[in-house]
């Protein structure tokens, strides 16, 4: 039987719930000591002095860094963030959390002790905490997407056309700072001997952990050892190498000794990232027919002082290519604030964008008087328009279809607030969902050993999503072997490469590096085979490995016979192609939601949801359903609880934990269905996958926000939507 596809339980589950499985923080590593941050308590203005004696006089204190005393760290190009106040490099202040101080100590609670006893004297400056009242300094980012394409974009000419509309609209949509919130806090160890460092650390990109750090502490790539075979989410979070784990490298260097560093949940708030608040302005025009005459969408992002780094949020990005309109035009703004830099969260860019885009596509069905799906359906763009390239594969419509006949969409009554279930208002909400198909370079070891057992090596993670049994999977169908003889490893940087794990592209990367690697390793079995004595005139070509056997015509020797001369090992390395140059390469899918509204308390439930996903060729049932379950979970929490509470006197964080910071539990996450259409994109990758993560995050917020309206008749531009918004 064909291994993928199956929905096998996961290699290292039983690893995680018995606590076998080891997390950057539960390394044993000997004479290590600890380290806590001091965060600044301002929000703009400079250092002007340091009271250390009650620290230091404390017991078991070994050094307290700052930036009198840290050392000068470098700051490479392919840095993310710059060496600026977060690592120690001056006395400027920036934002409220800002790590000014690092405290090591014999014991956790000795550095939490004497960190808490480090005292700051500051000159204070004037601080921008406010979006709304910076927006008229926004300005382009000088690096959207890596600079691999202009913030701005056209075709036709929206302006004029939008003048010509029979139905238009005009809205803006607001989303707030969210955070990651991952179970496993970020957490280093880094331990150095001589001028080499190893670090346990968590992470979503190893190879990026080792080429920070090299960066910054000028030494060689080679000399930077990352580890981390298990990661307890990060949403995100963990993409790139953020301060703290510079700082214990840092520490364990001035002490010499190892150096344990683990944020608490309440600096995980300012320490790596969060998704930025968002102002997007959408103008919408149509013929009397429904016919999108003019899209435009201007979004602005919040974004931390320029010397820190730069992230744009790209949210403009999906209307450039979702409907077929002639004339469209984006734009993507910056506002710098004291704030900490943003970083990328699940779904960056598509699922803040989409949220306003599939909302103000409902807003234009309902008053073109269009039912939503149809309105779509007038408008689909079986091309690229945006491109002008032919999608790799697109089963968008087939998803519309399959997910309005599982949710019953036909029995939708389309006034608002016309259906009930007694006093209880009841709303149906639709909206569509992409994300980017992604690949990059990846490198895959393979070795055979004398058992006949397989041990495959990949430097890249399993950030919860399964890659453990996936590539697992691969590899049995390539090998055609059992999968209990096959042993897939990941997680440190003496590994072949791998990409980060963000952007859903890890299964779309890693897994033709691992097929690939068992085809030459199958080669090369082939080639012991035909060396044999007997074995003269047989093609390698026409060799088969079946039951432990290489068999060929009226010819058959055991891999036990051929592995008698010693392991056989092999290396594939496997990248992208001219793909994008002749595709546009995207996933899909149709997000239905249900929700009851109490018209006297205005409480809101999401009471069902069905989501169609066209996300290429499945490897895993389980784990892609996995997959499609959490992101909608994550996007109920979009649309009705996460928000991140900015004080604008101090700059400051007032909902720093998950106590005050809402996501949604149990009691919030209805039944959900799932749907995964079929549809194998052997264009984008030869495994034919595109990759789930985000996508089912994309449009969940846009299909409760859409259901409120439809239960209520009032259409609330912004979320996370509460009581008051509906009464």
């Amino acid at each position: 039987m064909a291994m993928i596809g199956q929905p096998l339980d996961r290699i290292d589950g039983r690893a995680k719930v018995t606590g076998a499985a080891k997390y950057a923080a539960e390394f044993r590593v000997p004479n290590a000591v600890h380290a806590v941050l001091v965060q600044s308590t301002i929000a703009a203005g400079s250092i002007t002095g340091f009271d250390l004696k009650e620290a230091s006089d404390m017991p078991g204190v070994l050094a307290i860094i700052t930036p009198n005393n840290a050392g000068k760290l470098t700051h490479p190009e392919n840095v993310p963030q710059a060496v600026a106040g977060p690592l120690l490099q001056n006395k400027d202040i920036l934002f409220n959390g800002q790590h000014v101080a690092l405290v090591v100590a014999e014991t956790l609670e000795q550095a939490q002790s004497a960190a808490s006893a480090v005292r700051l004297t500051y000159t204070r400056g004037e601080a921008a905490t406010s979006m709304d009242a910076m927006l008229g300094q926004a300005y382009p980012p000088k690096h959207f997407r890596n600079g691999a394409r202009p913030p701005d974009t056209s075709r036709g000419n929206a302006d004029e056309s939008f003048a010509t509309g029979a139905v238009k609209m005009d809205a803006t949509y607001v989303t707030p700072i969210e955070h990651h919130n991952p179970m496993e806090p970020h957490a280093t160890i880094a331990a150095w001997d001589g001028d080499r460092v190893t670090v346990w650390t968590a992470t979503q990109g190893i190879s990026g952990v080792q080429s920070t750090l090299a960066g910054q502490f000028g030494i060689d790539k080679a000399n930077v050892r990352a580890i981390c075979p298990y990661v307890g989410a990060g949403f995100g979070s963990k993409g790139n190498t953020w301060p703290p784990a510079t700082l214990a490298a840092l520490a364990a260097r001035t002490v010499r000794r190892p150096v344990k560093l683990v944020l608490s949940r309440s600096q995980m708030y300012t320490s790596n990232g969060y998704r930025p608040r968002t102002v997007q302005k959408l103008k919408i025009a149509a013929a009397a027919d429904g016919a999108l005459l003019s899209m435009r969408h201007d979004g602005f992002s919040s974004m931390s002082r320029p010397s820190l780094g730069e992230f744009a949020e790209p949210v403009a990005l999906a209307t450039e290519m979702l409907y077929a309109c002639p004339n469209v035009a984006v734009t993507h703004r910056l506002v710098a604030l004291n704030a900490a830099l943003p970083t990328y969260m699940r779904a960056p860019g598509e699922a803040s964008g989409v949220y306003a885009l599939e909302s103000a596509m409902d807003e234009m069905a309902v008053a073109l008087k269009m039912d939503p799906i149809a309105f779509r359906l007038k408008n689909y763009a079986e091309t690229d328009p945006h491109e002008n390239k032919p999608f790799a594969s697109k089963a968008l419509r087939a998803c519309y279809e399959q997910g309005a006949r599982a949710f019953g969409w036909e029995k939708r009554s389309a006034e608002p607030r016309s259906m009930r279930d007694g006093n209880i208002l009841i709303g149906w909400g639709f909206a569509t969902s992409t994300y980017p198909t992604n690949r990059m370079p990846s490198a895959v070891k393979i070795r055979m050993e004398k058992d006949a057992r397989v041990v495959l090596q990949c430097g890249t993670q399993d950030i919860g999503t399964g890659t453990y049994t996936v590539m697992t999977q691969v590899a049995a169908d390539t090998l055609g072997i059992p999968m209990h003889h096959i042993r897939f490893e990941l997680g440190d940087s003496n590994m072949p490469p791998g990409p980060v794990s963000g952007g859903s592209m890890t299964v779309a990367s890693v897994s033709p590096s691992v097929q690939a690697a068992c085809r030459a390793l199958l080669d090369k079995i082939k080639d012991r085979a035909v060396a044999q004595p007997g074995w003269g005139g047989q093609s390698r070509d026409g060799l088969q490995l079946r039951d432990g056997q290489v068999v060929g015509i009226g010819q058959q020797i055991s891999l036990a016979t051929l592995l008698e001369h010693g392991p056989i090992e092999a290396e594939a390395k496997t990248q992208p192609g001219d793909e994008k140059k002749e595709f546009s390469m995207h996933a899909f899918g149709a997000q239905f939601a249900e929700v009851r509204v109490d018209p006297d308390l205005g409480e809101i439930r999401v009471s069902r949801y069905v989501g169609a996903f066209d996300g290429g060729n499945i490897l895993n049932a389980k784990t892609a359903r996995s997959q499609l379950i959490g992101g909608i979970t994550y996007g109920i929490g979009m649309a009705l609880h996460e928000e991140t509470l900015v004080d604008q006197e101090t700059g400051r964080i007032v909902n720093t934990n998950v106590a005050e910071y809402l996501m949604p539990v149990n009691a919030d996450v209805p039944d959900i269905q799932t749907i995964i259409v079929p549809n194998d994109d052997k264009n984008s990758n030869p495994l034919g996958v595109k990759g789930i993560g985000e996508l089912p995050m994309v449009g969940v917020a846009a299909a409760i926000a859409n259901a409120v309206y439809h239960a209520t008749g009032v259409r609330v531009r912004k979320v996370p939507i509460r009581i008051e918004d509906v009464l």
